[in-house]
């Protein structure tokens, strides 16, 4: 099973390794409901994430029946491990145990941990900063950016935390965990796509980054010492800022996220490789994957209050249903491109994102005459 706020591209993994996959999310979008067996669409959205009740009573609902052999979950549980733990009441976590997350999670932990084994990490505080326009305002337990926000003097809201603004472009690593060992995967570069309120709203991402071997030794260093250190297992990400030759740290997410889509390896064995490492087992042989790849989230330029038929092209992925309501800035679906290397991989992407956005119009046009 697949608990994520989008499981598409979970569902795609399990099925290319040969998995017959129950999905769990937000969207019910037309790709998983081709991917999945049987899935479900539970209340909520990124930013508020998952209830208790309804995700328990949809995934027992899928359940029913089904020789489940455990369930994945994706963002939107760093901030309620207590329902991870209802969870692995009733099936077997494939992924980081509740406790771990919460360990990497809380910023207090991941900064003494950091300390501890030399890797550079911004400053976090809890009293308002003097000088709030060098500091960040975060929740603990956030994802895709959403939770992010200029420091200004007003006193921080429960779960909040202040860190300290460092420079650099976001880079990600792809970590592969079993408990004791990690195999770093490879490493991708992020942007961000800023809406109102939300500046460091996640936009996409692209495979591989830019980084000379030094910087590249030194973060696979780092990725694997402290996914050891906390004793992380399966598919999980290590998110850094470079400036030049200078990185620090900024978070851990324990599960599978959004770059997904740009590690997609030639052989379909990525959720088996994930799945297996957390039973302890790193692949024999390394996963091969396609030279570059990238991948983005197009998001709706205003309302639409009834989504039009659309002839998607096979490049886009969560793919919206017909008459479905879209709000200003949601998203609307996800666009990937491969290539030979990351320069036209990005051109490419950015080609297909801008075709999104006139097929929309046209059939948006269409359906009004």
């Amino acid at each position: 099973m697949i608990a994520a706020p989008s499981g598409r591209a979970l569902a795609q993994a399990a099925r290319a390794a040969g998995y017959v996959a129950l999905v769990c999310d937000f969207f019910d979008d037309l790709d998983t409901r081709e991917l999945a067996a049987a899935n479900s669409l539970v209340e909520g959205d990124f930013v508020h994430g998952f209830e208790a009740a309804p995700l328990m009573a949809a995934l027992t609902a899928l359940a029913e029946d089904k020789k489940v052999i455990g369930l994945i979950y994706g963002a939107g549980f760093e901030d309620r491990t207590g329902l991870l733990d209802e969870i692995a009441k009733h099936w077997v976590l494939l992924g980081n145990a509740p406790a771990t997350v919460a360990r990497v999670k809380d910023p207090v932990s991941l900064a003494a941990l950091c300390a501890d084994l030399h890797i550079p990490h911004p400053d976090i505080s809890f009293d308002t900063p003097k000088d709030s326009s060098q500091w960040l305002v975060k929740h603990a337990g956030g994802s895709g950016g959403v939770h992010i926000a200029a420091a200004d003097a007003e006193a921080l809201a429960p779960g909040d935390y202040y860190q300290r603004r460092v420079a650099g472009r976001p880079v990600s690593a792809m970590v592969l965990g079993d408990g004791t060992r990690a195999a770093v995967l490879g490493f991708s570069e992020q942007w961000s796509a800023p809406a109102p309120g939300q500046p460091w709203r996640f936009g996409g991402a692209a495979r591989p980054a830019s980084l000379d071997a030094t910087l590249a030794d030194a973060l696979t260093r780092a990725s694997r010492d402290i996914t050891a250190a906390v004793h992380l297992v399966g598919l999980n990400s290590v998110d850094f800022l470079v400036d030049g030759s200078d990185f620090h740290l900024i978070e851990i997410n324990p599960r599978p996220g959004a770059t997904l889509d740009i590690f997609r390896d030639r052989d379909g064995q990525l959720l088996r490789a994930h799945i297996e490492a957390c039973r302890g087992h790193l692949p024999d042989e390394p996963l091969r994957f396609e030279p570059a790849e990238a991948a983005c989230f197009v998001y709706a330029p205003r309302e639409i209050a009834s989504m039009p038929a659309c002839d998607w092209p096979v490049w886009a992925a969560d793919r919206q249903k017909p008459a479905s309501a879209v709000a200003e800035h949601d998203p609307l679906c996800t666009v990937t491109a491969s290539g030979p290397d990351l320069l036209s991989v990005r051109r490419l992407l950015d080609e297909r994102a801008a075709q999104i956005l006139t097929l929309l119009s046209i059939n948006q046009r269409e359906a009004a005459a």
